[in-house]
């Protein structure tokens, strides 16, 4: 629970985090930016980072000057890419044996929501799926377990990384300095979590009621 806590305060709060670790750890930061996407899209127990709100910050501190816009971006376009590759390799060649397993770490709610979300939508998942918490992470683990060509998988993941990382990075730096924004920037981050979060919960509800119907 400590660590679910602290997860939450972390992602609320995420524009003063990163302001710390700049200050702290200089040009390591787009290490440790490059790490946090990599983790949150390519290690299917690890749905719980702040994707969507760490792209809006990190656009918004390149139009202040505290990053730069175009090397952050740039590797957390790789890391977004990379790491669904792997979670891909994972449901390819371990997902059945983690889907038979009983660890707590795999959440297999949000894999069910992937699941439904995939079989109504298929490849566009993959797209789609970027801007939606939780089915982010397991999307590309699906797809790898349903045994999508890996060529289609790539040219999807591609696209989305591009659409996704480019996409709320260049929201976040054209809007995340407006002080209106800043005035108001924990409502933001509460809507990016909320909004997706809730339309991914009612494709999965849709995708289920159509196919019992």
């Amino acid at each position: 629970m400590e660590i679910l806590s602290y997860l939450f305060e972390f992602v609320l709060h995420i524009d003063k985090h990163l302001v710390i670790l700049v200050q702290e750890h200089g040009v390591w930061i787009y290490l440790i930016l490059f790490v946090i996407v990599f983790v949150e899209t390519g290690v299917v127990v690890m749905p719980l980072l702040p994707g969507d709100s760490l792209l809006f910050v990190v656009g918004a501190m390149g139009g202040a000057g505290v990053l730069n816009l175009p090397l952050a971006l740039g590797l957390m376009l790789i890391a977004a890419i990379a790491g669904d590759q792997c979670n891909y390799l994972i449901g390819r060649y371990f997902g059945q044996r983690l889907l038979q397993s009983n660890t707590r770490f795999f959440n297999r709610s949000a894999y069910e929501q992937a699941h439904a979300f995939y079989d109504k939508h298929g490849g566009i998942t993959i797209i789609a799926a970027r801007f939606l918490p939780f089915i982010r992470t397991f999307a590309p683990f699906v797809a790898g377990v349903s045994h999508m060509s890996r060529q289609h998988f790539t040219a999807f993941n591609v696209i989305g990384a591009l659409l996704w990382v480019l996409g709320v990075g260049t929201i976040g730096y054209v809007f995340g300095n407006i002080p209106w924004v800043q005035q108001h920037f924990e409502k933001f981050i509460w809507a990016l979590i909320v909004l997706p979060g809730a339309f991914a919960l009612w494709g999965a509800f849709s995708s289920r009621q159509s196919q019992s119907s």
